[in-house]
């Protein structure tokens, strides 16, 4: 492998060092190094040189440590650090013996020793665990390495074995010695958690060291200065990603529209249009609103930070950008934007999955939106927060998301249900609740919802038998509002109730102790102001269902469905 030094900029993006600035009595790489030893063993008398492997000692390490943290403080520079753990090594062990074991070691420390630069400095940190120090490098090139180095490993032993890698940055991650060995241990727990045989870095993607290659993340740089975009995009571009450029804020949009980006630098001050207006109608627009933005300002310009948050920025750089930064920022913001997709995809799918259900019986097509539409009325009512609204508008449309696994035969029957069929009729709710679970963390309260919504405050409801104060209020609303839609619409063998003898069956629901009054009482206050969305007060009997509305009904009136 050839060796680099770090003073080629050209291949290490973080800050460096320029010949003005070492003293003549400074040294680097390996001279350093064995000065260094000279000083560790003449304070602590102890050997900084470990006998099976040949590498640093734990307590040498930790020395280097501290004096790479006192010349990245002098120098303005980074580093990063990463541990290096062999997977499953006391099996190995048990199972082979301790001499096999060590001699393993010796040759994990060979592989480490060459695949890492002169200026490099490999430890044996404990037991199955060696620690590397990649001076004035950020943690993208030092995931590489390590990636590397793990693929070496699994080589050498015939893919007997294998080794996970964490990695920290200082000072962009951890600001002291205790910080970046403790997030560097933390990372490699994450890798070992998450299947082994992988690199990982807080703010990095895992990388299994034989993950197929992907598309590079794409990114757009906005500036009207032609310099300030071929800077920053040089920066990008020699760490592969794919570079888009416009000049204004106009060209900007035009651009997001026409490609698939995954990140947006912008500069704040632009003709035809600034880059607040552009950051804002990004941001706006429900195709282009989860493209992360970073704008560009000057140092102490909190004014444009204010106006950027209000637009919707995502971060601020300070100009002229730093490279360690703007590459640690555009690291982070690539992977939420590929993570916000991923959700979006699943989102979509549960949509369509939704409306699938409806698409089964033309009686019941519109049902969900109007349970939707009622539900966040009922919420806006209440008083609840946004994020509770749009929780109970998601879980409207997606309460009955379980029903694709009911046999049509059930679903479209016309007329009341056997007690077999309604066993299979109450599974929908556990069903909806676990094909939505992966979108957990979008849907918040909406997936309790989803699974509850049939559940009665006297503990008859399904499928879990809750009462009182286990029920969610999210769910609580969205049961008023299916039976209401479920009573107003017609059935094969009945007509669609009024709007006010529907109130009268839920008010009775209510005294019984089965329904929230609470949430009736503001139904009816949105059915007597006319509020109602759609045409659920005025329009009612125009409406119709089949049993699959028929669950949400109480047992008196059609089916044995409450």
């Amino acid at each position: 492998m050839t060796q680099t030094t770090a003073h080629q900029t050209d291949q290490y993006l973080c800050p460096v060092r320029n010949s003005g600035q070492s003293s003549s009595s400074e040294l680097d790489g390996p001279e350093l190094n064995l000065q260094l030893a000279e000083v560790y063993q003449k304070e602590t008398e102890a050997s900084c040189s470990d006998n099976l492997t040949g590498l640093f000692t734990h307590g040498f390490f930790h020395f280097l440590l501290e004096h790479e943290i006192n010349r990245s403080k002098r120098y303005g520079t980074c580093f990063t650090i990463g541990f290096i753990d062999i997977d499953s090594f006391d099996r190995y062990n048990r199972k082979h013996g301790s001499l096999k074991g060590d001699r393993v070691l010796r040759d994990c420390a060979n592989v480490i020793r060459n695949h890492i630069r002169k200026v490099d400095v490999a430890a044996r940190f404990g037991g199955d665990i060696f620690a590397v120090l990649f001076p004035e490098t950020d943690p993208l090139q030092a995931e590489a390495a390590l990636t590397r180095i793990l693929t070496q490993i699994k080589h050498i032993s015939g893919n007997s074995l294998t080794a996970s890698a964490g990695f920290a940055a200082y000072p962009v991650e951890a600001g002291s010695k205790r910080h970046v060995i403790s997030k560097a241990e933390e990372a490699l727990r994450e890798a070992k958690a998450n299947g082994r045989n992988r690199s990982y870095g807080f703010g990095s993607e895992f990388t299994p060291t034989d993950e197929l290659e992907t598309e590079a993340p794409l990114v757009l740089v906005v500036d009207d200065e032609p310099l300030n975009r071929e800077m920053v995009a040089y920066m990008l571009e020699r760490k592969d990603y794919r570079v888009l450029q416009a000049s204004n804020g106009a060209e900007a949009i035009k651009m997001v529209h026409d490609s698939d980006i995954d990140l947006i630098f912008m500069d704040v001050m632009m003709p035809e249009m600034n880059g607040f207006e552009a950051c804002r109608r990004i941001k706006t627009s429900s195709e282009t609103r989860m493209i992360p933005v970073v704008l560009l300002t000057a140092l102490d310009d909190l004014e444009s930070k204010v106006k950027g948050i209000e637009a919707g920025a995502d971060e601020f750089i300070t100009r002229p950008p730093n490279k360690m930064e703007l590459l640690a920022r555009d690291a982070s913001l690539v992977k939420v934007k590929k993570l916000n997709d991923s959700f979006t995809s699943i989102e979509n799918v549960l949509f369509a999955l939704a409306n699938a259900v409806e698409i089964k019986d033309h009686y019941t097509q519109g049902h969900i939106q109007r349970v939707a539409d009622l539900a966040a009325a009922i919420g806006r009512r209440m008083g609840m927060s946004q994020a509770r609204i749009n929780a109970l508008r998601f879980g409207g449309i997606l309460h009955d998301i379980g029903k694709i696994g009911i046999p049509e035969t059930i679903l479209n029957k016309a007329g009341r249900l056997t007690d077999e069929e309604w066993k299979v009729m109450k599974t929908h709710p556990e069903m909806g609740y676990s094909i939505c679970l992966p979108l957990e963390k979008i849907l918040g309260p909406a997936l309790g919802a989803i699974r509850h919504h049939h559940e009665k405050l006297d503990g008859t409801g399904y499928p879990d038998g809750l009462k009182d104060d286990a029920i969610t209020m999210e769910a609580r609303i969205l049961a008023v509002a299916d039976i209401y839609d479920a009573l107003t619409t017609t059935r094969r063998y009945r007509k669609a109730m009024s709007p006010s003898k529907a109130v009268a069956i839920l008010r009775e629901e209510a005294a019984d102790g089965k329904l929230d009054i609470s949430v009736v009482s503001e139904l009816v206050g949105i059915i007597d102001l006319n509020e109602t969305p759609g045409p659920f007060a005025t329009d009612c009997g125009q409406h119709t269902s089949s049993s699959n509305d028929a669950d949400a009904v109480d047992s008196r009136l059609a089916s044995p469905s409450i």
